[in-house]
């Protein structure tokens, strides 16, 4: 997932992306917790993901509010 891919999708679509992916964290933060977690990685990975998506939807509002 990039930012051009993000910037595609309307905010609704981000926000629906973005409950997936805290979903997805909690889930991979509960396997660490357990010693059930297998790919250490994803955990950096998703969180990036929420990061980019936040990074988006703010950039989206900034250029709806100075349209407005």
């Amino acid at each position: 997932m990039n930012a051009k891919e993000l910037g595609e999708k309307t905010p609704d679509q981000l926000r629906d992306e973005l409950v997936t992916l805290k979903k997805e964290a909690f889930n991979l933060r509960f396997q660490q917790a357990t010693g059930q977690l297998e790919n250490t990685a994803r955990i950096r990975q998703v969180r990036r993901d929420v990061a980019r998506i936040n990074t988006v939807l703010n950039q989206k509002a900034a250029a709806a509010a100075s349209d407005a």
